[in-house]
């Protein structure tokens, strides 16, 4: 997988500004997981003085786009991705630095080859499980991704 943390955050500060001003930052990826951090800090509280619950989902959102992402390039075919559905459970107020971490790249790899193969779309559901320095879980997203070849016009 040729995606860097480095070419992922410049493309979150040129491409999904929002992200960055947040906070939201690669850490590392690799052809199965993928980690993003993100700090709590001013620019990205609520009013109870812990992280958007946004924020939180920008920064679990990449973990898994990130990963379909890299899948896709490597395919080199002309493939699109959608979020088709998600859902998300707190379990703790985010403060600190929040880590983000989604271990479902054998998932994304089956569904681009047997997208590829039958032409067909595929959808996969990828989690991506959010913990504080102290290792204590925070959040948990699922989103639902949609893959499909693009046709030829």
């Amino acid at each position: 997988m040729n995606i860097t943390p480095g070419k992922l955050n410049a493309f979150l500060l040129f491409k999904l500004p929002s992200a960055w001003l947040c906070g939201v930052r690669v850490k590392n990826i690799n052809s199965t997981s993928c980690t993003v951090g993100v700090k709590h800090r001013w620019i990205n509280q609520n009013p109870f003085n812990s992280m958007f619950w946004a924020v939180q989902g920008m920064a679990a959102e990449l973990t898994t786009g990130a990963l379909v992402t890299g899948y896709i390039k490597n395919s080199g075919k002309n493939i699109s991705m959608l979020v088709a559905n998600n859902n998300a459970t707190f379990t703790k107020k985010a403060t600190g630095r929040i880590t983000f971490v989604c271990n479902d790249g054998n998932l994304v790899e089956n569904a681009i080859k047997k997208a590829i193969e039958t032409g067909e779309g595929q959808t996969i559901w990828m989690k991506a499980v959010g913990t504080n320095k102290e290792g204590i879980e925070v959040s948990t997203f699922n989103f639902e991704w949609a893959v499909k070849i693009k046709n030829k016009k």
